[in-house]
């Protein structure tokens, strides 16, 4: 037994909204038939971690009491029956979703529209908010040796952002924008970049993630105020920011004929968008919630290949103990605040 095994188990148990506790039993939980246990590196705190503190998150996606955390990396602890020994000692990460694998949709490889009833790692299942993670082993994306597992833990918003620019399809010299440049928009930078655009505009009205934009290979950043100053038109829009009017922007930044991906998850009240505006201009309207096993593959790839380095988002990294003041600097709004961590 490793000493982390020997120490036990903490978990931070979301027991309803705005009320927690850490849990320390003495001994990890051990992984069924089909299971591994993960012991977590990091676990990343995101906007829907603060939806279940703040009680705003949408009925029948989250389940209480719950142990929150969908973005995370570790290391393969120990592995249950029918699960090959070799992984264990493998640093890895997974998919949350836990789909059925036998309707239409899995079957087809669209597993985030599966048709059994909504089930995930952080929201209905227990999360990587903790010491440990016991998950099916199927989910698993394991890493190369080496790898950084504190910025593989931002390879869940990744595969996400990698589930955007497949649906896309972008073409070397398009004029690409990205609206929005939190966590998923700077992502979502680093990949179009290596596409070869004309064109990579990023739009928020921050100055630091508009910095990292630039870095990342944004050949300009602008203000949402600045949008009536950019040449007409762009081939691709994806937008990111889930903010009130960022759908709408980026409709209108679209060229006729353009494409648009919404990756941004909305909150109630968002402006709507113009079908009058959708069908003249023959736009092309796609959106993603979550990411399938394809787009995990690929953002794993290009992490494990260097095209994809989510490390320098990240700003805080607190212990298990720290999960209040983490969750407060996700909701604070502090133009400082990028990427939060735990880490058991």
């Amino acid at each position: 037994m490793s000493d982390a095994a020997a120490a036990g188990s903490r978990a931070v148990l979301v027991e309803g909204p705005g009320r927690y506790r850490l849990l320390n039993r003495p001994e990890p939980p051990e992984p069924g038939p089909g299971e591994v246990r993960v012991a977590v590196h990091a676990a990343g705190v995101c906007a829907s971690d603060r939806e279940i503190w703040d009680g705003t998150r949408a009925e029948g996606y989250v389940r209480y009491p719950v142990v929150p955390g969908h973005e995370w990396s570790g290391t393969v602890e120990a592995t249950g029956p029918g699960v090959d020994p070799a992984l264990t000692g493998r640093g890895t990460v997974g998919e949350g979703f836990r789909s059925c694998q036998s309707c239409d949709h899995c079957r087809a490889g669209r597993t985030t529209l599966c048709s059994a009833p909504y089930q995930e790692t952080g929201f209905t299942r227990p999360g990587a908010f903790a010491d440990h993670l016991v998950l099916p082993a199927r989910l698993l994306h394991p890493l190369p040796d080496g790898a950084d597992l504190t910025a593989a833990a931002l390879l869940e918003p990744a595969a996400v952002v990698a589930a955007a620019v497949l649906a896309a399809a972008p073409v070397p010299g398009e004029r690409i924008a990205v609206v929005g440049a939190g966590t998923l928009g700077l992502l979502a930078v680093q990949l179009l970049a290596a596409c070869s655009p004309a064109e990579l505009v990023t739009v928020d009205p921050r100055e630091r993630p508009r910095r990292l934009a630039a870095g990342f290979g944004a050949t300009r950043t602008v203000t949402p105020g600045e949008l009536s100053g950019l040449p007409a038109g762009h081939d691709l829009v994806v937008e990111t920011a889930g903010a009130r009017s960022s759908a709408a922007e980026a409709c209108a930044l679209a060229r006729r004929g353009g494409r648009i991906v919404l990756a941004g998850i909305p909150a109630p009240g968002a402006d709507g968008l113009d079908p009058l505006l959708l069908t003249v201009r023959q736009l092309s309207l796609a959106t993603v919630f979550g990411a399938p096993s394809a787009a995990w593959s690929f953002a794993v790839r290009a992490f494990a290949t260097g095209l994809l380095d989510p490390g320098p988002l990240i700003t805080h990294r607190l212990p298990l103990t720290g999960f209040e003041t983490a969750v407060a600097l996700v909701g604070s709004g502090d133009p400082a605040v990028g990427k939060v961590l735990l880490q058991p």
